[in-house]
């Protein structure tokens, strides 16, 4: 019986060792990862996204981007968000 209790502490001591090694290795994993992406996000900033309107030969009101979410689209999808929002008394 003395020997099984040695066994399991023994088994307890390594399993508690284990485990701190590896929230240690990955602590510090994460922190060096966080300090190169860091780093490296200093030197390469992400682009920027331009958008250009079309020609001179459309009014202001009816410039369209050349890509993106059409006018038509944004005044449904705001007609049915008010319209939920009336019928279901939420505010926003």
């Amino acid at each position: 019986m003395e020997n099984l209790n040695a066994l399991f502490i023994e088994a307890g001591t390594l399993m508690l060792t284990g485990m701190v090694f590896v929230f240690a290795f990955l602590g510090l994993l994460v922190v060096f990862i966080k300090t190169i992406l860091s780093k490296l996000a200093e030197k390469y900033p992400d682009a920027v996204a331009q958008t250009r309107a079309t020609g001179g030969k459309q009014s202001a009101g009816q410039k369209k981007l050349t890509k993106g979410i059409s006018p038509s689209v944004v005044a449904a999808v705001t007609s049915a968000v008010t319209q939920y929002r009336k019928q279901n008394n939420t505010k926003k």
